[in-house]
């Protein structure tokens, strides 16, 4: 079985099933998919996705406030606890940094939402869910200044360097591939899924973007994380189960708050490697 680890199902295009949650999970159901993480970019979508969440017992959520959201307020350190133990996410965010489109929210304010995120994930003890766009060494400062090694957290639809994704497995963080990693021009992605230890990979989708090879262009949907692992496995020479696998146990290890509803099979393989759920 396979896990989406970051999707917007709140977000979902009017081509997806007709823009239906329930039909749109169905489908990934079908494929496989066992378990879906649904990303706050604002708190004010929290509701949203919790009631999603309620009404689906393998979806669980995050709760943050994306780098780029233009807020007329910007969220204390205690407002972002309080909402997320409101809405019972399992990790902060999506936070970070954006120097792509950094005239939407200034760097200052970047900075200062990002630490706040990261000192309510240590308060927590929750991962946090780190976007970054050309902010390699701001990203990986802040990170080692104020995350928390012993609770993690992912770089989500990873696009940096080899060194960077190095330094930030080393912090304790995961790296997410996404659909991108099957691009034509993606070659660097794929070298770094070869090279990365399998135990500290998740996939996703970031569905509705970013859709795979050979749906791009299409609106995104959480069905085709699996060709996600099909890539990975083919440039790792290795099963796509093994792949399914590995990036699953990897995912509840991290999102230890989503593990008691995993499935018995990755339960037992969770227990096997230390994880008592």
């Amino acid at each position: 079985m396979f896990v989406d680890s970051h999707c917007h199902l709140d977000r979902l295009s009017e081509h997806t099933h007709g823009g239906d949650v329930a039909a749109t999970l169905d489908a990934a159901r079908a494929a496989n998919i066992s378990q879906f993480l649904a990303i706050s970019t604002t708190l004010e979508e929290l509701p949203g996705l919790a009631a999603i969440a309620r009404a689906h017992h393998d979806v669980a959520i995050s709760a943050g406030l994306h780098p780029l959201h233009q807020a007329p307020n910007e969220p204390t350190v205690d407002d972002i606890v309080e909402a997320a133990e409101q809405y019972g996410a399992v990790a902060i965010g999506e936070t970070g940094l954006d120097y792509h489109y950094q005239e939407s929210v200034p760097v200052s304010v970047q900075h200062e939402r990002f630490k706040r995120h990261l000192i309510a994930a240590n308060e927590l003890e929750l991962p946090v869910i780190i976007h970054t766009r050309e902010a390699k060494e701001d990203t990986l400062a802040l990170l080692r200044e104020y995350s928390n090694p012993q609770v993690g957290g992912v770089i989500h639809c990873f696009t940096e360097d080899l060194d960077m994704a190095r330094e930030a497995v080393r912090l304790g963080f995961y790296i997410s591939l996404s659909g991108i990693i099957t691009f034509r021009n993606a070659a660097s992605l794929r070298t770094l899924a070869r090279q990365l230890p399998l135990d500290r990979l998740l996939i996703e989708t970031d569905s509705p973007y970013l859709a795979p090879v050979p749906y791009r262009g299409k609106p995104n949907e959480p069905a085709w994380v699996v060709e996600v692992a099909e890539c990975i496995a083919r440039e790792r020479g290795i099963s796509v189960d093994e792949v399914a696998m590995q990036t699953t146990v990897n995912f509840y290890h991290l999102f230890r708050a989503a593990a008691p509803d995993a499935p018995a099979h990755v339960k037992e393989a969770l227990a096997q490697s230390g994880l008592v759920v």
